[in-house]
């Protein structure tokens, strides 16, 4: 059982404050990106990587690549103006998949374990997203934030990427999407729009995306953490 995998890198993060994409950014001494793109390049069911970058930066990657020795790039393909034209846009590279999967540049802490589970679920059911479930309360409020309802947390998780497909279900929830105009938040709402079942894949707290300055601080302790396991 194999994959592909789009890792998306194009989006320049303007809440991290950096002054640049948060990619570069480096933890322990390495780039966000390379933490990412390693533990791909480690998994045996990894065919190939489909690198969705700014067109600009391509020089950047290319060293960085080379530099790291991440060999599971075949192809770095030009970003959209919205994640979705970025996801769309590999989509088109990937057409002899039959697993494809989705995911964020700046989630370092995918865990092969979970990847595997979730490449399990969407070659039988078509269609996997990792995600954990709510540990907070949620509140819904209105326009002059004032609370509506306390929201039933049982049934509510976050959701995290990888996210998993057979490859003419995400080509036709893609298709339809831009034949309609219509922008989801992620590829699993795109694939819920055309009826298709999701189904969510446990995952865990540790695979955060890097977001704001904040988030690197706890990205150190849990590279920390993983090193003492």
């Amino acid at each position: 059982m194999t994959y592909e995998v789009m890792v998306l890198a194009a989006g320049q993060g303007k809440r991290m404050k950096a002054g640049k994409n948060k990619q570069f950014i480096e933890l322990e001494g390495k780039p966000v990106i390379i933490h990412t793109l390693t533990v791909f390049e480690n998994d045996p069911m990894c065919k190939e990587i489909k690198l969705v970058i700014n067109e600009k930066e391509v020089p950047l990657f290319e060293a960085l690549l080379e530099s790291y020795g991440i060999s599971k790039v075949s192809e770095m393909v030009p970003g959209g103006k919205e994640r979705q034209d970025s996801v769309y846009n590999g989509l088109l590279r990937m057409e002899n998949a039959e697993i494809v999967l989705v995911h964020d540049g700046a989630r370092p802490f995918i865990r092969q374990e979970v990847i595997h589970r979730l490449v399990e679920k969407a070659k039988r059911d078509g269609a996997a997203i990792v995600g954990v479930p709510v540990k907070d309360t949620i509140k819904k409020v209105n326009a002059d934030l004032l609370i509506e309802e306390t929201v039933e947390r049982a049934a509510l998780w976050m959701i995290q990427t990888p996210q998993a497909f057979q490859y003419s279900i995400l080509q036709k929830a893609h298709l339809q999407a831009k034949e309609e105009q219509y922008m989801g938040t992620d590829e699993s709402s795109l694939v819920e729009r055309i009826g298709m079942p999701v189904h969510m894949v446990e995952g865990d707290y540790e695979n955060i995306k890097l977001t704001t300055p904040e988030d690197l601080i706890v990205a150190e302790a849990i590279l920390k953490k993983q090193k003492a396991e």
